[in-house]
């Protein structure tokens, strides 16, 4: 549980953050006997139906029942399946497991599959939610009736952030993804002003509950310590490889000095992130350090728009990793996304929601986003006349890249991604009765082309249980949103912009 949750723990000191008596919510307002999704009458009311033990994951979990798609070729799929959970692993997963002992989830008109994996998220930008619902990537120049994402996200409202703010917006963010399905997240955190701002980020991430890669990246002012303090960081926070949070290195080759950067985080053994986006002048730098053998399957390559075929043969002859942000990527000029550039070279592709300021942070968005785009470009060669062309994307692939290849370029494999015995336990059971879904014929189908957040009915993360029959679990989200709501205003009044409900 959030200490902004817990009413014995809210307002205490921590060992790492000053205790700041603004954020700490005094209760009333806000609809609190309201039964709405994670209220507490709500949440009481589903807890009541959970099988003893299973909440906390102190009993065998059997999952019965369900239309269960593995994504692990070697277990396979089945249409009526089992799932057996033991100490936060998966066990088993058959056609029909017998397990007397075990809590069961009845997952009866259900499919059960692996939570999905976002691999960029800046979720410290989550009470700025549309905001930037019209926004561009830079100025860059030519007339445009939007704001720029570089100016006002980050040299304007990411200035004024305190500590508690981060918090807030770190935790409020990560919880959401969790009523979305999304058990892993990197988080993006481009907003280390100071040590105290990049610990909040990591107690906001870390007290979500879910499985998390801290993205170490840039901060701005005279108590920024990026990157040296990713010596301290990985000693504190992260000393051990095999907890639900590990750590990756921000290396964003448009900074001064990023050469820094990539030595620091291969000292500590740390995975290298950067955005890569032609359209922010990044194209030369690129081209320049794959020249000199910089890169390796440590990288991850945020976007890849507008980049050079030099460039991506430097990139996927390394080995390196794509995140595609494919909605934002097309809405804030980043450049075209490179679907079938990173297929063609056999580079691994992940998905990413990006920025909350300017759209949504679910992978059915990005799923659909990602397979509608790459058929189009097919079809229109299709309809050209054009005798050679790629294979049209199946559901099943746009499902591959929002879990198992998103675990893959997070170094997570081993982990999370699949039903795999041996895997942690981070499963969600997604509605296949619900209105618009039923009746179900395909699963892949329906998960890509049908479904949205309000089908997510159940979600594990390592065996324990955040969201059952719908309802988010342990904690008060109308208390949070008061707070984040709190942190919106403050954040707006710092940085001198007009909060205007219908004015882009």
């Amino acid at each position: 549980m959030c200490r902004l949750c817990d009413p014995e723990m809210a307002g205490w000191p921590h060992p790492t953050r000053r205790h700041v008596p603004q954020m700490v919510a005094t209760g009333g307002g806000g609809g609190g006997g309201a039964a709405g999704i994670g209220s507490v009458s709500a949440q009481a009311a589903a807890a009541a139906t959970i099988p003893e033990g299973l909440a906390d994951g102190s009993r065998q979990i059997l999952i019965k029942g369900g239309a269960v798609l593995s994504m692990d070729d070697a277990v396979g799929n089945f249409a009526c399946g089992d799932v057996l959970i033991e100490n936060g692993l998966i066990t088993q997963v058959a056609a029909h497991i017998d397990a007397p002992d075990a809590a069961v989830i009845d997952a009866a008109g259900k499919i059960v599959m692996p939570g999905f994996i976002d691999t960029h998220h800046h979720q410290f930008e989550t009470a700025l939610r549309s905001q930037l619902a019209h926004g561009i990537l830079v100025n860059d120049g030519r007339p445009v009736n939007a704001s720029n994402y570089y100016e006002t996200v980050l040299q304007t409202f990411s200035m004024v952030y305190r500590p508690e703010d981060v918090y807030i917006n770190e935790l409020f963010g990560g919880i959401a993804q969790l009523d979305a399905g999304v058990t892993t997240v990197m988080d993006v955190s481009q907003i280390h002003h100071s040590p105290e701002h990049s610990d909040a980020a990591i107690e906001g991430l870390r007290d979500a509950g879910r499985r998390g890669v801290f993205g170490y990246f840039e901060g701005w002012g005279e108590r920024a310590r990026y990157p040296e303090d990713a010596r301290r960081i990985r000693k504190q926070w992260f000393s051990s490889d095999d907890q639900m949070l590990t750590m990756v290195m921000g290396g964003e080759i448009y900074l001064p000095g990023y050469e820094k950067a990539w030595e620091v985080g291969r000292e500590l053994g740390l995975p290298i992130a950067l955005h890569v986006v032609g359209t922010f002048g990044m194209q030369p730098t690129f081209d320049e350090i794959g020249a000199k053998g910089w890169f390796g399957e440590d990288n991850i390559f945020i976007h890849m728009t507008g980049m050079s075929e030099d460039g991506w043969k430097y990139a996927s002859d390394a080995g390196a990793h794509v995140s595609l942000a494919v909605p934002i990527e097309m809405h804030m000029r980043h450049g075209t996304p490179p679907i079938q550039k990173a297929i063609d070279r056999g580079m691994g592709i992940s998905l990413s929601s990006d920025v909350e300021c300017t759209m949504t942070a679910d992978m059915f968005t990005q799923m659909r986003s990602l397979m509608t785009l790459q058929r189009m470009f097919v079809n229109e060669a299709a309809l050209a006349g054009k005798e050679d062309y790629p294979e049209l994307m199946q559901c099943l692939d746009a499902i591959r890249h929002a879990t198992i290849e998103g675990a893959r370029g997070l170094k997570l494999d081993g982990v999370t991604g699949s039903l795999t015995p041996g895997k942690a336990a981070d499963v969600i059971l997604l509605d296949a009765e619900a209105i618009n879904v039923a009746p179900l014929n395909n699963v892949p189908g329906a998960v890509v082309t049908l479904m949205d957040r309000t089908n997510v009915n159940t979600v594990m993360v390592a065996g324990k249980v955040k969201k059952w029959q719908g309802q988010l679990l342990g904690f008060d989200i109308e208390k949070l949103r008061r707070e984040l709501e709190a942190s919106r205003d403050y954040l707006f009044e710092k940085a001198g912009i007009e909060r205007n409900l219908f004015r882009a």
